[in-house]
């Protein structure tokens, strides 16, 4: 049973990290910012590999940092 529960989250952080991903793509906002984002992500995804739960919790404050507007390095 804990394998099943193992198996959702490693799809839903899937998920998500899809959806985070095509976030940042659509972003107005300077290459270089995106170029960070994206590396923020690309961390999220080795961390995955070695601590699902951590990078489950990493992909939310990502996504809620995005949604409250809070861009690293975007000069506003």
């Amino acid at each position: 049973m804990e394998h099943d529960g193992q198996l959702q989250l490693y799809a839903a952080v899937a998920n998500q990290l899809k959806e985070a991903h095509a976030g940042v793509r659509a972003l107005q906002v300077p290459e270089g910012v995106r170029m960070a984002l994206t590396r923020k992500l690309l961390v999220v995804t080795a961390s995955a590999k070695h601590d699902l739960a951590d990078a489950a919790r990493r992909l939310e404050r990502f996504a809620a940092d995005l949604d409250a507007g809070r861009i690293p390095g975007e000069d506003r």
